[in-house]
């Protein structure tokens, strides 16, 4: 892995932990304002158990972070994962651009 970019499995992760709305959601709060895993459940009309395995998706994409606290466990969010695919996702957006341009001179013809 290059330093600063995502490898392709993290790119993975980080994509299919996006790709909930809830997760989504549980990032946004936390990016905020840390909180407890239970605090968040209290958002949601759901189990812990499943809040619990929707922080899971997003701690194994790395996008959240937990330590303990007494009996809670405290959530943080690490934005510089979501640069890293923030980045990834800009480049591609300049490939598109550049493939796009490329099209549009062919269909200009030669006379343009």
């Amino acid at each position: 892995m290059v330093i600063d970019q995502l490898s392709a499995e993290s790119a993975d992760q980080v994509f299919h932990a996006l790709a909930d709305a809830t997760r989504r959601d549980i990032l946004t709060r936390i990016i905020g304002e840390r909180q407890s895993v239970s605090a968040l459940a209290r958002h949601y009309p759901m189990s812990l158990t499943a809040v619990q395995k929707h922080v899971a998706v997003l701690e194994r994409a790395a996008l959240v972070t937990k330590e303990r606290r007494g009996r809670e466990q405290v959530l943080s969010a690490d934005v510089t994962v979501l640069r890293r695919a923030a980045r990834l996702l800009d480049a591609y957006e300049r490939l598109w651009r550049h493939r796009a341009r490329g099209i549009e001179d062919i269909l200009k013809g030669p006379d343009s």
